[in-house]
């Protein structure tokens, strides 16, 4: 895992914000994945900041998107945020 990686969760109204921290690598990405796959379906929307990363790694990338697809019906009601938003965004037409 990338060091510097972290997530900061706060959950209010039905929604669940993360903010990333540091950088994305392919052990950021399958944490950030596995708190989705753990607390989306609690929540309405998720919106996942991505304005505190530094360097985003090619292969971290990869990881997340070929893995997003497993949040299924999830996958919709996340929302990126920030400078990185749409760089970490999954593409959600692979998923059909």
């Amino acid at each position: 895992m990338a060091s510097s990686f972290r997530i900061v969760m706060q959950e209010n109204n039905d929604n669940l914000h993360l903010r990333l921290i540091g950088d994305f690598d392919g052990s950021s990405a399958f944490e950030l994945l596995d708190v989705l796959k753990n607390r989306a379906h609690a929540v309405q929307k998720v919106f996942i900041h991505t304005s505190g990363l530094g360097e985003v790694h090619p292969f971290g990338l990869g990881v997340f998107e070929k893995r997003a697809c497993e949040l299924k019906e999830n996958l919709q009601k996340i929302h990126f945020t920030g400078d990185k938003a749409q760089l970490v965004s999954p593409d959600q037409s692979l998923c059909l």
